[in-house]
């Protein structure tokens, strides 16, 4: 197990390369940049890849690449081959360059730099998210805390004067229970005393979560299936929500699956985001419900 020092240590190195990786990602939304689309992926915008990723890893690569060797640590990202050291080593990188990207070359103000440090055992160590339009940076360490520009993360409690807000993706519409979804909602909004229950659609998995933590009325899930959902959308945020005390699981309730035997994918078992245990415990009796 790595010390909390070292941790704090690759923490910092983790904040140094997201900051070099947002710089890069900032200047290119001014400058222009090539779009090309990859083979892998389970959904549209996960097949959309730019130069700006490419250009956005190897910055974050140059930092954190060093600490593979002195530490024994393997490493994940969104635009390389899985090369499964990740099952031996004690701990991996788990990184996506630009998350959003789809969001990115749509001009959408939806995407960021993800880095996260995850045991071999599936348990986050470390998440560091950074906003290259806000100029924001979220970091949080496996029992040290969670922080937002050097703020400590205090979930607020949900305002019932507003409504109940499922954030998710596009795929959402796709499925065949996405009505009874809509329905379920707005039945999980009125037992609570919210008043009443919106859906919104917005690409990036990161920031999607991360809209959690400032704003209580939202809750973000996705529906198991094969394909879709991947280690490196989840590594770092699902750290920021256990160590500010908000919820991140499967859908079932169980902690998430952030070191998969010989897949990527991990929306398997579904994921499950929220402010609060009682907007967790009624999103999971929904699915138990509608599957």
């Amino acid at each position: 197990m790595l010390s909390d020092l070292t941790l704090q240590d690759l923490c910092g190195r983790a904040e140094q390369a997201a900051r070099a990786a947002g710089e890069i990602i900032a200047r290119s939304r001014q400058s222009g940049y090539s779009v090309e689309h990859k083979d892998t992926g389970g959904s549209a915008a996960s097949q959309v890849v730019t130069e700006v990723d490419y250009q956005a890893q190897a910055a974050i690569l140059e930092i954190l690449q060093p600490t593979c060797s002195e530490l024994d640590l393997a490493l994940l990202t969104e635009e390389s081959p899985d090369d499964g050291a990740r099952q031996q080593k004690q701990a991996f990188w788990c990184i996506d360059p630009l998350d959003g990207t789809q969001a990115f070359v749509q001009d959408i103000l939806h995407y960021a730099v993800s880095i996260g440090l995850v045991a071999r055992d599936g348990t986050p160590q470390i998440g560091v998210v950074y906003d290259p339009v806000a100029q924001s940076l979220w970091r949080a360490i496996r029992g040290q805390g969670a922080f937002r520009d050097n703020l400590a993360i205090r979930v607020p409690e949900p305002d019932k004067s507003r409504p109940l807000v499922l954030s998710s993706d596009f795929s959402l519409q796709t499925l065949p229970w996405y009505e009874q979804t809509v329905t379920g909602m707005e039945e999980i909004a009125h037992e609570l005393g919210f008043t009443g229950s919106e859906v919104e659609f917005r690409t990036g998995g990161v920031t999607n979560a991360c809209g959690i933590l400032l704003d209580a009325n939202k809750v973000y899930f996705k529906f198991p299936k094969e394909k879709g959902g991947s280690l490196w959308d989840y590594a770092a945020t699902a750290c920021l929500f256990i160590e500010s005390g908000a919820i991140a699981s499967d859908i079932h309730g169980a902690p998430m699956d952030l070191n998969r035997p010989g897949s990527t994918y991990m929306n398997h078992r579904g994921l499950l985001y929220a402010s609060h245990q009682e907007i967790a415990d009624r999103v999971i009796r929904l699915y138990k419900r509608l599957r």
